[in-house]
């Protein structure tokens, strides 16, 4: 943590780490051989250069926002700022989130932060895991809760195998599950209880996902947001063209790819003003046939499995459950959720107005300001409808989970979603501990960052949205 020098000198030190001297600045004190931490990473993001964040993020009411959360809580995170680009979804986004941790509900402030903590740890997020110790902390959590999970009470430790199922193969839950915590006895959880522990549960899986597809750099201030060694040149390159490789023939390759998109935007418009329409068997041909491909879809090479640090890894059990592909030849596949029998709109919503009351107002609010945001906007053009192209992101996303659209054609995700496009959103969506800087900037080559961070946007929310849908429905079952 920085301090300011307490002698009036006006320099500044590290606090517990040397004492202020009126003659010595930096400079000298690493000259007599003295290492000093540096931050790791420049800005919000190590995807996103942060002249780019504070370029595009100047608009009145982004500027807005950032004194809000300045004035709330003492400073602006890494994910505002990043989010800040686009400040109707931050907004919203907020309000949910506030909902969730701070005002009334059923479970206490600080099994809250327990909770996220559990989400986070699923996908070995230090950032969330280390910025939900801290508040913890601060809302007089039990510190010893935090040597593992196995020294917090008995009835969170319950929630580990639904908080495991939801985080990676959400198609598994049962209402058997739902009737476990709800059963009567010491532990059990009450029916209100388990609703806000599965929204906080979804919501900071899904923001996990946000966290990697973004390169959300740690806070200053959290573990691992310093190191004694010296920046290396690559980590001090944020020059995009040196990273995406869009200079020269790639980036004619790269313009090309954005003439391509446009054009099968416009003719898929155009195809559904002229179609009478397909038959729903071929409908649900094109479904299974995007569903069988996405096995398909992952990296192109191996990448190294991450070693959990030890303030990760006590809070997971059965680190080796991940996602596994919704089906696998040979394998017997789950049935393919059918949207239209339970739905957000029809089903869901109700439900948890009913039993948590205003999030499911403010839930649905941010479902739509994400689904329907739009600037216009494709790279180097303006006035462009991207409504089937969101609309293919978000559907896309549903796809890798087993739900499907009985009145969507998945032949437009195929027109649409290019394969390094693909690549990143399966990724980001379903095992985000292994998204890359590479892979990120080898989709959409020649597009804004905040067109990316839109993409992010939409996994998010369209993830979250998913894993809620069989939740909710195991409920309903088990209620019925």
């Amino acid at each position: 943590m920085i301090v300011a020098g307490s002698d009036g000198c006006g320099c500044t030190d590290i606090k517990g780490y040397l004492p202020c001297e009126q003659c010595g600045d930096l400079r000298n004190k690493e000259d007599r051989g003295i290492k000093l931490p540096r931050q790791l990473g420049r800005g919000p993001s190590s995807f996103i250069p942060v002249e780019e964040i504070l370029q595009e993020g100047t608009e009145r009411a982004q500027r807005q926002l950032f004194i809000e959360a300045f004035v709330s809580a003492g400073r602006v995170d890494n994910v505002t700022m990043v989010m800040g680009l686009h400040p109707e979804y931050l907004a919203s986004f907020w309000k949910t989130q506030y909902l969730l941790l701070h005002l009334d509900g059923p479970l206490p402030y600080p099994k809250r932060h327990y909770i996220a903590i559990m989400a986070a740890a699923r996908h070995q997020c230090s950032y969330l895991v280390g910025f939900h110790v801290a508040e913890f902390l601060k809302v007089g959590g039990n510190p010893g809760w935090l040597q593992g999970l196995h020294c917090a009470p008995q009835k969170l430790r319950n929630l580990n195998e639904i908080n495991k199922i939801l985080a990676h193969r959400p198609w598994l839950i049962t209402k058997e599950h739902i009737e476990a915590l709800l059963k009567t006895g010491e532990n059990s959880w009450s029916l209100a209880e388990l609703i806000q522990a599965l929204v906080l549960l979804t919501h900071y899986h899904s923001l996990a996902s946000f966290v990697f597809g973004c390169g959300i750099n740690l806070e200053t201030d959290q573990e691992g947001g310093h190191a004694f060694q010296p920046p290396s040149p690559r980590s001090c390159d944020s020059s995009p063209a040196s990273e995406d490789g869009v200079s020269g023939s790639s980036g004619k390759d790269a313009m090309q790819e954005v003439e391509v998109l446009m054009a099968r935007m416009k003719l898929l418009q155009e195809c559904q003003l002229e179609e009478e329409g397909v038959t729903q068997e071929e409908m649900e041909t094109r479904f299974e046939l995007e569903k069988t491909e996405s096995l398909l879809v992952a990296p192109s090479v191996d990448i190294a499995e991450h070693t959990l640090p030890p303030n990760v890894l006590c809070f997971v059990e059965e680190p080796e459950f991940g996602y596994k592909d919704f089906t696998r030849k040979g394998e017997q596949a789950p049935p393919t959720f059918r949207a239209q029998d339970y739905t957000w709109e029809d089903h869901g919503y109700s439900l948890i107005n009913r039993l948590y009351p205003d999030m499911g107002q403010l839930l649905d609010e941010k479902f739509q300001v994400v689904y329907n945001l739009t600037y216009n906007t494709i790279a180097m053009h303006s006035g462009v409808d991207t409504t089937t192209l969101r609309r293919a992101i978000w559907n896309y996303v549903h796809c890798v989970f087993g739900i499907r659209y009985d009145d969507y054609d998945y032949g437009e995700v195929n027109q649409l979603l290019e394969r390094s496009l693909k690549v990143y959103i399966k990724t980001v969506a379903c095992y985000p501990e292994k998204a890359t800087k590479r892979m990120y900037t080898h989709f959409w080559r020649h597009f804004k960052h905040s067109e990316k961070v839109h993409v992010n946007l939409l996994l998010l929310e369209a993830r979250m949205q998913a894993a809620l849908l069989y939740a909710l429905r195991a409920i309903t079952r088990y209620m019925t």
